[in-house]
């Protein structure tokens, strides 16, 4: 029986050897492929470029599994989630809710999984990782032995692929609340109806940082489940906490019980005119912390988002005392690191105050950087100081 092909352009050649895993629809030739097939990629003089899984629906065709003339089997993906656990060994410390496998930085395109205690979250964002979801799942056990695997398969991407939005339990048993260690703090997760697969887990590193310079009365905005603010606390005299969502500072309250910590207080409000109102009187801080949602889905937004981030940065600078510190976050991948920095630049020009830039960071190194695909870089966070 024939294998599985795609034939690709020159176009969709120079982008594989340009080290980008993925080509797009507009640079399939031909294909002679079942959706979510495993695919042999040839260009039109029938050279070989590698293996990939293959979409018939979504604008990202082909996604590159390896350049090797290996078979894509059982054997594979074992070594492949082998290889990104013994990776997880080297660089999560004190933490046991991180990111197991990170797509195509761990070279398993389409594929995240997150670990939360013993408990595994699955996410299956094309074709072929759907197709190959009971296999993977079926190494993961093998491999890890957890009590229970849940899928949470509600990405709306999985829409481009004609894949239905879907949680279920997918392994053994899933309890509806999980605690689990970061930083060696005790934190709640939601594993069905957190964020993302429950949580943020691309800030640990950042929480655990910020806690090097926090001190005094620390303002931290868009505080969520507590995450900065409770990991800051040690380091402060007073925390106060603020997010609009009443459900987040629900489970930021109870991480707060579970840690007993006293001096944090968390409280609902619109960062915007909280930042504003606290400008007006003159209240100062020693740390603000600003971890916003991604204010830019798409490049449409990149203008909004911008007006959006200078905003609440040159308010922030301006309510900070001389020598304070600002941690400034974007997790917009549409907006770059050059272009925050520029935004920060200018924010600062406005708020008439002189910054330097102490740490320039990116998300934890469980979600590593795929060096010739910028779309893994999307979190900026940059730690300033105010002279």
């Amino acid at each position: 029986m024939a294998e599985d092909s795609v034939v690709i352009t020159t176009r969709g050649v120079e982008r594989l050897r340009a080290g980008h895993p993925w080509v797009y629809r507009s640079d399939v030739r031909s294909a002679s492929a079942e959706p979510g097939a495993i695919v042999r990629v040839t260009d039109e003089r029938e050279r070989y470029h590698g293996r990939a899984f293959y979409s018939d629906k979504s604008q990202i065709a082909v996604r590159l599994l390896t350049r090797e003339d290996v078979p894509v089997n059982r054997a594979f993906f074992a070594e492949r989630i082998r290889r990104a656990a013994a990776y997880r060994k080297t660089v999560v410390e004190n933490t046991d809710a991180y990111r197991l496998i990170y797509g195509e930085s761990d070279l398993l395109p389409s594929v995240v999984v997150d670990a939360y205690g013993d408990y595994l979250v699955i996410q299956t964002l094309s074709q072929s990782s759907e197709r190959y979801k009971s296999l993977l799942c079926e190494i993961l056990v093998e491999q890890f032995s957890p009590p229970g695997i849940l899928e949470r398969n509600d990405p709306k991407v999985r829409l481009l692929e004609g894949l239905e939005q879907k949680i279920s339990v997918l392994h053994g048993e899933v309890p509806e609340e999980i605690l689990a260690k970061e930083n060696g703090m005790a934190f709640f997760y939601d594993l069905r109806n957190g964020q993302k697969t429950g949580s943020f887990l691309d800030q640990r590193e950042n929480h655990a940082a910020a806690a090097q310079y926090s001190s005094g009365e620390v303002l931290d905005c868009f505080a969520y489940q507590g995450g900065f603010a409770l990991t800051v606390a040690n380091k402060s005299v007073h925390v106060e906490a603020v997010d609009m969502a009443p459900a987040a500072l629900n489970a930021a309250r109870r991480n707060q019980e579970a840690n007993a910590i006293p001096n944090v207080t968390f409280r609902e409000a619109n960062t915007f005119d909280l930042l504003k109102e606290y400008d007006e009187v003159g209240r100062r801080f020693d740390t603000i912390i600003l971890d916003p949602p991604a204010f830019a889905k798409n490049r449409a937004s990149i203008p909004a988002a911008q007006r959006g981030y200078k905003e609440i940065n040159l308010r922030a600078m301006k309510l900070l005392k001389p020598g304070g510190y600002l941690v400034s976050c974007s997790c917009s991948y549409h907006i770059s690191e050059p272009l925050f920095l520029q935004v920060l630049a200018e924010a600062a020009i406005d708020a008439r105050k002189t910054v330097t830039v102490v740490e320039r960071r990116t998300q934890a190194r469980d979600h590593p950087i795929l060096l010739t695909m910028p779309e893994t870089h999307y979190l900026k966070c940059l730690i300033i100081r105010v002279l």
